[in-house]
């Protein structure tokens, strides 16, 4: 009955973010129950709901006086404003860098599970600085996506 509720979850070990972390990086990962693909996933997971949008809105007039992105780069394949880096048949992951801090996001899909996990490179204080200052955010953020996912795969 319960097995379809978002979960705070371990990476999975089939994750091409293990790759990247090093010694003091952030990584959280959420799951759920679903049998999406996890290109449609993260279509799902990116398209954020209004309040969401007002949080990314005020973000971006927040970082701007600092020079930080408020978009995220141009690329030819997004999901939401990310630049996909890589897309398979089981993982999407997306992200960019900038100057306070590099970050990318995976939804892996496998087993009936997809997983939102979410890696952060900080380079400097104002890494550390602001990823505490999104960190409440993040998790209802992705609590939520997840949520909108399991009703979509349901």
């Amino acid at each position: 009955m319960f097995k379809s509720r978002v979960t705070r979850s371990a990476l999975p070990s089939s994750s091409l973010l293990h790759k990247r972390l090093q010694d003091g990086d952030f990584l959280d990962c959420f799951s759920v129950a679903s049998d999406l693909p996890p290109r449609r996933a993260a279509d799902i997971i990116t398209a954020f709901p209004s309040w969401a949008m007002a949080l990314v809105r005020l973000r971006g007039m927040l970082v701007a006086p600092f020079g930080l992105s408020r978009t995220g780069p141009e690329a030819a394949d997004k999901v939401g404003i990310f630049p996909v880096e890589h897309d398979s048949a089981s993982e999407v992951i997306a992200g960019f860098n900038d100057r306070h801090l590099d970050f990318r996001v995976s939804v892996l899909s496998e087993n009936g599970r997809v997983s939102l996990a979410t890696w952060v490179h900080r380079h400097n204080l104002g890494g550390r600085l602001y990823l505490a200052a999104i960190l409440p955010f993040h998790i209802l953020i992705v609590r939520n996506a997840l949520a909108r996912l399991r009703h979509a795969s349901a």
